[in-house]
């Protein structure tokens, strides 16, 4: 059962990162604010570094996975910036929220720090948008 928990631990920091990257690309090149950027640069990078307690988690397995190739409706289209935004917001939320509740079981000290993170998250979306809003 371990592996499995490590799976999804190695997925889910995978994908926080990944949807803060596109977070970050937006604040950076489109809403040119250079604080956000920072900010959600350093939540990439602590992410990783939280990453690196879980000592060699590489679980995944890409090309068997049985969700590699689900792909919704919602997904396949987005129709403006905010709606990438927004998007990746609630993923890099959700992964969290995985993270929080799943490094119970193998590191429990590392939970509050992932609810710490999702929580920054929360309020850089908002930013984010609001900015987006005003250009």
């Amino acid at each position: 059962m371990k592996s499995k928990v490590e799976r999804i631990i190695d997925a889910n920091i995978n994908r926080a990162v990944e949807g803060l990257r596109v977070m970050e690309e937006v604040a950076r090149f489109v809403v040119e604010a250079k604080k956000m950027t920072e900010q959600l640069k350093k939540m990439r990078s602590r992410v990783r570094k939280l990453a690196k307690q879980f000592a060699g988690i590489k679980q995944r397995k890409a090309l068997t996975d049985v969700g590699n190739k689900l792909y919704t409706k919602s997904e396949k289209k987005r129709k403006t910036i905010k709606d990438v935004v927004v998007a990746n917001a609630k993923r890099v939320q959700e992964a969290l929220r995985v993270l929080e509740e799943f490094s119970k079981l193998i590191k429990p000290s590392l939970g509050k720090s992932f609810k710490t993170i999702r929580f920054k998250v929360y309020d850089l979306e908002q930013k984010i948008y609001q900015a987006l809003t005003a250009i």
